[in-house]
């Protein structure tokens, strides 16, 4: 009986040693113009430490190569250099370069980097904006198919003397992605990484599911819905994340490529799939195309997901999620 005993307290010792020896690790620092937040479970402090650092490295990494406003980034030297000739870019950046066109493709230009070529033009921290004029003249810069790829080189070519891109609706899912595949490499199989709008999960949290929020467009304090997920990724586009007001009107990054202004039909969309890369894009395309033509996309991408909050504040959910 002794004996019994004995080998089940070695049992419930060996079991809560085991169960205990792993924790929480977490960190947060601003890269990309945006907040970058990490958590993860692992069982040693060394293997957690290193793990966010590789994170937070990738992240810095990413930023130095598609950064519009970092004058020595990889992007920055194309947008200066491509109307005059091909330019040879990384790998990587050709790429998202390409992916970027093929989503402008199956998206009808709704998702077209191309809108930096009036985009550049407003400031949301000194409250500017083009004057129309400049919107008109500029316009016509603002064409997916201006952008012309030479695969056997690597290089890139923009037609129009005025195009620039921008890698704000795409850069921060890749950098998620890239993020988590770290994760993964480096033996963590529970974690969550969040930049801005962009929050990809690897796992589950620990046997439940991670709970995701999506912030109330309006208010900050207060989430419009709140997600279980796992093992999945969740990209919001939202008027509230770069924008100022000035006239009683709302100006904000998310612009139309038809227009080259700010789209108004929603307040914020928010995508669920597995490539946080697509979610990014697919999040920033709804936005533009507002409720009707973005939910017919939506409900046309398999394995792809989304919530629209309309510009009435009413919530719109794609089939899959109301099935």
């Amino acid at each position: 009986m002794k004996s019994l005993i004995s080998a089940t307290l070695l049992f419930i010792m060996l079991f809560y040693s085991v169960g205990s020896s792993g924790k929480w690790f977490e960190d947060s620092q601003g890269i990309m113009g945006t907040n970058i937040h990490v958590e993860l479970w692992s069982d040693s402090a060394q293997q957690g430490e290193q793990a966010i650092q590789a994170v937070m490295e990738e992240m810095q990494r990413i930023n130095q190569a598609m950064s519009p406003y970092i004058e020595s980034s990889e992007l920055s030297k194309l947008n200066k250099y491509a109307t005059q000739d091909f330019v040879t870019v990384s790998k990587e950046l050709f790429d998202l370069i390409w992916l970027s066109v093929e989503l402008a493709k199956e998206t009808d230009g709704a998702f077209d980097i191309t809108f930096a070529s009036v985009g550049y033009l407003y400031n949301y921290r000194e409250s500017q904006k083009p004057q129309q004029g400049q919107i008109i003249d500029l316009l016509k810069a603002i064409n997916y198919r201006h952008i012309k790829f030479d695969p056997a080189e690597q290089r890139i070519f923009f037609a129009h003397p005025n195009v620039k891109i921008d890698l704000g609706g795409i850069a921060k899912g890749h950098a998620v992605d890239n993020a988590i595949a770290l994760l993964k490499k480096s033996g963590i199989k529970h974690a969550l990484v969040t930049a801005g709008g962009d929050t990809k999960l690897l796992g589950d949290r620990l046997g439940k599911p991670w709970m995701v929020g999506i912030r109330d467009p309006r208010d900050r304090t207060k989430q419009a819905v709140v997600l279980p997920l796992a093992d999945t990724g969740l990209s919001t586009s939202g008027d509230y994340e770069r924008y100022f007001e000035q006239d009683g009107k709302r100006y904000h990054h998310i612009l139309s490529p038809k227009t080259g202004e700010s789209a108004y039909e929603v307040q914020s969309v928010s995508i669920i799939g597995r490539s946080s890369t697509l979610n990014d894009a697919l999040s920033t395309a709804v936005f533009v195309l507002g409720v009707q033509k973005g939910m017919d996309l939506l409900n046309r991408t398999p394995g792809y997901d989304g919530i629209i909050v309309d510009n009435q504040r009413k919530l719109h959910y794609s089939n899959a999620l109301v099935e």
